[in-house]
């Protein structure tokens, strides 16, 4: 019996990272449910998520050597989930990774079941997020703004929500919850 795979997706400043930080805490030794790593082509002191850092020429050997199971480019980096997915998800596992908006389409087609979760926080919370982590200037942040106006999830079927504007406790209650809706407890026993 096949796993879940949960795509979790939202603007950049949105609280993923933070989400999936507070759900792995409370899930602690849970065995049916595995949080994907993201290979970047950032190094690992950029700051943010708990990721595999590889060099550009890394990263493009990697995915020449068809080890990654999803892939995309976005701002400057390149971003990787390996191919170990497609053994938790056989297995039956729950599998939570931090996805692209652009990329989802592409997941759709490998991964039928996909279920997207959108992270969604109010503009102006977003921009003081950004702000406040010094890895952009006010005109990057100001792109990024305006190419969040551009996704339109309404139409994906199943897009699911969590409100990131207030509470990242609350938030994650919301990710635990719709997790825990789609886990096949037990396939570890």
């Amino acid at each position: 019996m096949a796993g879940t795979l949960i795509y979790l997706i939202g603007p950049s400043g949105s609280g993923k990272d933070t989400l999936i930080n507070l759900v792995r805490q409370q899930l602690g030794q849970e065995c049916d449910v595995c949080f994907a790593h993201r290979y970047i082509s950032r190094p690992a002191s950029a700051g943010g998520e708990n990721h595999v850092a590889l060099t550009e020429g890394e990263f493009l050997a990697r995915q020449r050597a068809g080890l990654f199971a999803m892939s995309w480019a976005s701002h400057g980096c390149h971003y990787g989930i390996g191919i170990e997915i497609n053994q938790w998800l056989a297995k039956g596992l729950t599998v939570v990774l931090n996805g692209s908006r652009g990329y989802l389409d592409s997941a759709l087609k490998d991964y039928p079941e996909l279920r997207p979760v959108l992270v969604d926080v109010a503009p102006e919370v977003l921009r003081d997020r950004l702000a406040g982590r010094g890895r952009e200037t006010l005109k990057d942040i100001e792109l990024r703004l305006s190419r969040n106006s551009l996704f339109d999830l309404d139409g994906h079927r199943g897009c699911l929500r969590i409100d990131n504007t207030h509470s990242p406790e609350a938030a994650s209650q919301r990710l635990l919850s719709i997790i825990n809706r789609f886990r096949r407890q037990g396939v570890c026993a």
